[in-house]
């Protein structure tokens, strides 16, 4: 499978390049990005073609790895699909879910597989684990601590536009997300939703199985306080998610494999784009409550207000 890239930003250039690169499965066979010359330079870093046209670089290749922001990714990814491209895209799918509904009717449309990098998914002992508790009975509770420490510290990912827009709900939380789901089932409703310090939120899920679950995430936690926690809870006892001894390169090739398999047999991949549809309809949910939970503070904040006014006066 002939493999394009389409991004030249941090994550290409840490992750994407570097596992398509290295991956004696697939072809590394050109990348494009938004700035010409950081894709020129990426490209003869790997000694591939740098296209300064999609429809250039979709002609050459089967299939795209999107490391783009995410409405560039869902526009490109329709065109992708659209050309008959298969798809390895990355979390979140997009940031809406009408952007993210309609990667999803394109790749059902053309026929062509798609694979969500969600890193845990792709990393040796957390989707081992996943797997296990998954097929565990009885779980009651979960709780999950998604803690970056991005706008803390010099992270090349800082000045992302989309993270300063949407911050840790949509950075880390479709991470969260994608472990419990397949766990603790769909997310029936998202109960409550409220703001912590910085970009910090707090959310908690009703599952389809009855179980419940809590979520923290940050992308502005204090450096020692960063990490990443996932407990169960329930009749089997606890269950924590284990580190990983890999990071994203491995993983990413592990997507790689996923996606070159889905196109071979036409078996879709549990992280597919419809996968990534549901986390982004469920961030949405969570985004609108945020929203909701803001106007009431701000509603009840003006009200009193205007009551201490008038008590002011009445004295």
């Amino acid at each position: 499978m002939r493999i394009g890239l389409l991004g030249t930003g941090p994550w290409a250039r840490t992750a994407y390049a570097p596992a398509l690169a290295g991956h004696t499965g697939v072809e590394f066979a050109g990348v494009w990005g938004r700035r010409p010359a950081a894709a020129t330079e990426l490209a003869e870093r790997y000694g591939v073609a740098a296209h300064a046209d999609v429809d250039a670089l979709l002609a050459d290749v089967d299939a795209v790895a999107v490391a783009l922001p995410p409405s560039v990714q869902a526009e490109l990814a329709v065109r992708a699909a659209r050309a008959g491209r298969h798809l390895l895209l990355d979390k979140p799918l997009a940031v809406s879910a009408a952007e993210a509904r309609a990667v999803t009717e394109a790749v059902e449309r053309a026929g062509v597989a798609s694979v969500v990098f969600f890193t845990a998914r792709f990393q040796k002992e957390p989707d081992a684990w996943i797997e296990e508790q998954a097929a565990v009975p009885g779980w009651f509770t979960a709780r999950a601590q998604w803690l970056g420490s991005v706008f803390t510290t010099d992270s090349p990912f800082a000045a992302s536009p989309w993270r300063r827009e949407k911050g840790a709900l949509w950075d880390v939380g479709p991470h969260a997300l994608s472990v419990l789901l397949p766990v603790l089932g769909d997310v029936r409703q998202v109960v409550a939703a409220a703001h912590g310090p910085a970009d910090t939120v707090h959310l908690v899920l009703d599952h389809a199985t009855g179980a419940s679950s809590t979520l923290t995430l940050s992308l502005s936690a204090p450096p020692a306080a960063a990490g990443a926690d996932v407990e169960l809870r329930g009749e089997a006892g606890v269950s924590l998610l284990p580190g990983s001894s890999e990071g994203a390169v491995p993983a990413l090739a592990r997507a790689a494999d996923s996606l070159v398999a889905a196109a071979r047999t036409g078996r879709p991949h549990a992280c597919d784009a419809a996968f990534g549809l549901r986390v982004t309809e469920i961030l949405s949910a969570a985004e609108a409550r945020l929203a909701a939970a803001a106007d009431r503070a701000s509603a009840d904040w003006a009200g009193s207000d205007d009551w201490a006014g008038s008590d002011d006066r009445a004295r």
